[in-house]
């Protein structure tokens, strides 16, 4: 059974999400949609919190040492980073669908005006 992990628990606030008084705070919807789907991944079963905090920790001490872990970006970067390779680890994903996913979102984001929210379109190949 998974650890339950409510979106804003002490714990998971405690693991250096940036925050206010209100909660976690994302620069960016990406951000945003990262952290909701590790949260839902967690309360699906598929990974422990306690993995997922080790994979961040590890994501966020690499950073630290190239001297890149600092501010909102830098801290989501780790977090994708380690939520990327969660998912391989587990093999809820195979490199290969990854990839095609991470295309698919770029290929979007250079076909999306600017101030539009970026979608995936049936039509990408």
């Amino acid at each position: 059974m998974a650890e339950s992990v409510p979106s804003l628990d002490p714990d998971l606030l405690a693991t250096g999400i940036p925050r206010d008084i209100e909660g976690p705070v994302f620069d960016e919807p990406w951000q945003a949609q990262a952290f909701a789907l590790t949260v839902k991944l967690n309360e699906a079963g598929l990974f422990q919190w306690s993995e997922w905090a080790e994979h961040l920790g590890a994501e966020i001490a690499a950073a630290t040492r190239r001297g890149k872990g600092v501010g909102n970006e830098a801290y989501y970067l780790c977090w994708l980073a380690a939520l990327e390779k969660l998912t391989a680890k587990k093999n809820l994903l195979s490199i290969e669908e990854l990839l095609a996913r991470k295309e698919a979102w770029r290929y979007a984001s250079e076909h999306t005006p600017h101030g539009q929210p970026i979608e995936l379109s049936a039509t990408y190949k």
